[in-house]
């Protein structure tokens, strides 16, 4: 049985090779998003606030002559709120073709996983809408939760893209 994400195998699915997903906490939780679409990894810095953005929507950064918008996925996820330390980083995330960050508490590794570590997402009552889940993946003891990074941040809700497009 091949894994499956939206009606499709997930890519290396076919040939029992893994995919590789850049794992990173949130809270207490860790989670994993495809390694394909990371640009970059910085510390966190300054953002710049836009008036009447949504409060996940920390603001802007200036990288390299582009601007960019920064999501802070504590405050979108509901998770207490954020702390800023040496430890917070901002993902860079290239979502089809916009650049976009995303904060973070920590980023620990790039983890493979095969086709068989990745479980379907039970239905859930959680703060985290499972619609942007790929599923769990389970490595040893670990669990990280896979997040559909491009349905996410492509979502209606977050406003991104549409805004990034005017």
């Amino acid at each position: 049985m091949s894994t499956v994400q939206n009606n499709k195998p997930l890519e290396g699915a076919a040939d029992g090779a893994g995919s590789e997903f850049l794992a990173f906490t949130l809270g207490s939780e860790e989670y994993g998003i495809d390694i394909l679409k990371v640009q970059e990894i910085r510390g966190y810095e300054a953002v710049t606030r836009i008036a009447n953005a949504p409060e996940f929507i920390k603001g802007v950064i200036n990288l390299r002559g582009i601007i960019i918008p920064v999501v802070d996925m504590r405050i979108k996820f509901k998770l207490g709120t954020p702390t800023y330390d040496q430890f917070t980083v901002v993902i860079i995330l290239n979502i089809g073709g916009r650049i976009m960050g995303m904060v973070v508490d920590s980023v620990s590794d790039v983890t493979t996983l095969t086709p068989d570590q990745i479980k379907p997402a039970p239905e859930m009552g959680t703060a985290f809408d499972t619609n942007y889940m790929i599923g769990l993946g389970t490595v040893d003891e670990r669990m990280l939760i896979l997040v559909d990074i491009d349905k996410l941040m492509s979502s209606s809700e977050m406003g991104l893209m549409d805004k990034l497009a005017a």
